[in-house]
């Protein structure tokens, strides 16, 4: 793990270890329209599909359904006066964002 972590920049690791948040709208995923996977950036596990990505609006890239869910953890966070939930590589445990239940059929769900 610790060779992982070495190749991560400060920003990824803010992001992916200390569950940071990256600034809306600068990631270079939001704009990607490459068909592909996207897999968790320390581990390598396939999370999306690139056909599950949508437009949310948020300035984060937004899925509304994992390749398997058992690549993913949802964990609840109770941060800044709220309730959410995050999601985690299950493999790695590194943040990978948030779940709301504003995303677009079929799921009505979306992780950005």
């Amino acid at each position: 793990m610790r060779r992982l972590v070495a190749d991560l920049d400060d920003e990824e690791r803010r992001v992916l270890l200390e569950h940071g948040t990256e600034r809306p709208f600068c990631g270079i995923f939001n704009e990607a329209k490459d068909k592909g996977t996207y897999c968790c950036r320390l581990c390598g596990l396939p999370l999306f599909h690139a056909g599950t990505k949508f437009e949310s609006g948020t300035g984060w890239p937004s899925f509304f359904d994992p390749i398997d869910r058992s690549h993913i953890a949802f964990v609840r966070d109770t941060s800044y006066g709220m309730v959410r939930t995050e999601i985690r590589c299950a493999r790695c445990e590194g943040h990978l964002g948030h779940v709301f239940n504003d995303g677009p059929p079929p799921t009505g769900s979306a992780t950005a």
